[in-house]
């Protein structure tokens, strides 16, 4: 009776339990990617709240001259 209400006739459709393994793998990289991109963010998110530790700090810009082009 389960079967019936289900839909099933046979076994499993080996074309359902492929796109099922393929929806299953792209769930676990986009997971993965999510992680990764987390990550990142976490990282960055440190290194704007030490704003003394950044990279342009040791290039020596003069902020008083006005732009060359007004």
């Amino acid at each position: 009776m389960a079967k019936a209400l289900l839909g099933y006739v046979g076994g499993s459709d080996p074309r359902l339990l492929a796109e099922m393994r393929r929806l299953q793998q792209r769930v676990q990289d986009l997971e993965s990617e999510l992680v990764r991109i987390q990550t990142e963010n976490d990282a960055l998110s440190a290194a704007a709240q030490h704003p003394g530790d950044s990279l342009l700090d040791g290039i020596d810009i003069d902020v008083s001259q006005e732009p060359a082009l007004t």
